[in-house]
């Protein structure tokens, strides 16, 4: 038997910082670019808090000056045209965005649009004339403020138009020059953000492993992403601690390296119409489905594909978390799919029809669900495979 690997690409990644205090190396990091900042923040919470009280004071310390654009709730490609257009003449030497994703999504599109100044709807994939991005780009560091997203490793700013998109603006251009990721910054989060966001990482983790385009590097990224999930998610939402804070920080920035390289799957297939149509929550989506989606997957293989190295990758996880290394593979993804229902009750995760989604719904849904994530899904699902992962958490 051939140990060979089979031939695999990685994109580029930023440089990482990880750690307890890794925030404090931010105003050097970024005065190695200028003396001049655009901040993009959430809209208060990173402000407020005595982490951003204190990067204030050591920014003015160093003599960096800055202007801060706040956004509130997911960025629109009109906020991001405006935003370029209201600030192009100020010449930052770097955009640090610092955040949850949203934040962070639109700190890389305003970075990468600072310089060209053209509109992003040139760009967003799905809309408009699609022309290729040229840059340059403003220097850009990430900060995350939640664990989910794995925004600060990734290349893609995720723009939606309420009622209408949810697209992408992506190019490895627009990947961070630096990500500093900080665990103690997860300390303000309340329960029902670590719960959406956490479960958003781990699908990121899960459907990434099982992609189409999984590789060695990736799978072995995912393998320990996961397990920092498995160990610190459900203490992480009932009780803080800055081990469990730690664990959830690596495992939501393993989940953004991991979706970069490799591509997701059909729970972020359907998320993005339903983030578009409806007012739900990504991470929401994410948690809400996981469990349902996992459970589609492993039934539509074991009866259409059986021999896709999709089914082991599955019972993989389920013996890791079983922590039995003998369990047959059926009963390992199962124990897989009863403990991803387990969180879901655990961590009290909202259906969908708690954002106004009914069945009738559904049929739109699916109808825009087959994009750029579906496409790395493990296996096809049909329509009414789909319809019925929905249905089961309507």
């Amino acid at each position: 038997m051939s140990n060979a690997f089979s031939p695999f690409s990685i994109a580029r990644l930023p440089r990482i910082e990880f750690g307890s205090g890794a925030l404090d190396k931010l105003p050097d990091i970024a005065a190695g670019y200028g003396r001049h900042l655009l901040l993009v923040t959430g809209a208060r919470s990173f402000v407020e808090s005595a982490a951003g009280t204190q990067l204030f004071a050591t920014l003015r310390a160093r003599k960096l000056s800055w202007e801060q654009v706040r956004v509130s709730g997911e960025p629109s490609p009109e906020f991001v045209d405006a935003t370029v257009a209201a600030l192009r003449p100020r010449q930052f030497d770097a955009v640090v965005g610092i955040g949850g994703g949203s934040a962070l999504d639109a700190a890389k599109a305003i970075a990468g649009l600072l310089r060209p100044a053209n509109s992003v709807m040139d760009h967003l994939e799905g809309v408009g004339p699609e022309l290729p991005y040229r840059g340059p780009t403003t220097p850009l560091i990430t900060v995350p403020s939640t664990a989910g997203t794995g925004s600060e490793a990734t290349k893609n700013a995720v723009l939606s138009a309420p009622g209408g998109f949810k697209k992408s603006f992506r190019d490895d251009k627009l990947v961070a020059e630096w990500a500093i990721v900080d665990p103690d910054l997860l300390a303000t989060c309340p329960p029902t953000l670590i719960a959406a966001d956490g479960l958003d990482a781990f699908t990121q983790l899960l459907e990434s492993f099982v992609s189409t385009r999984a590789n060695p590097m990736t799978d072995a990224l995912a393998r320990s992403g996961m397990m920092a999930a498995r160990d610190a998610l459900p203490a992480l939402h009932r009780q803080q601690s800055a081990a469990a804070r730690s664990q959830m920080a690596y495992a939501s920035l393993m989940s953004g390296i991991c979706l970069a390289q490799a591509g997701l799957g059909a729970v972020h297939g359907l998320a993005s119409p339903l983030g578009a149509f409806f007012p739900i929550p990504h991470g929401v989506v994410c948690g809400t489905l996981v469990a349902s989606a996992t459970a589609c997957n492993i039934a539509a293989l074991e009866a259409r594909d059986p021999d896709n190295p999709a089914l082991p990758k599955y019972a993989e996880v389920g013996r890791r978390f079983a922590m039995q290394k003998g369990l047959n593979g059926v009963d390992a993804r199962r124990f897989l799919v009863d403990t991803l229902r387990r969180w879901e009750a655990e961590l009290d995760l909202p259906r969908l029809s708690a954002y106004g989604i009914a069945e009738g719904d559904f049929a739109r849904i699916v109808a825009a669900c087959r994009g750029g994530s579906m496409k790395t899904n493990p296996i096809v699902l049909s329509d009414a495979e789909l319809t019925h992962l929905l249905a089961s958490r309507l």
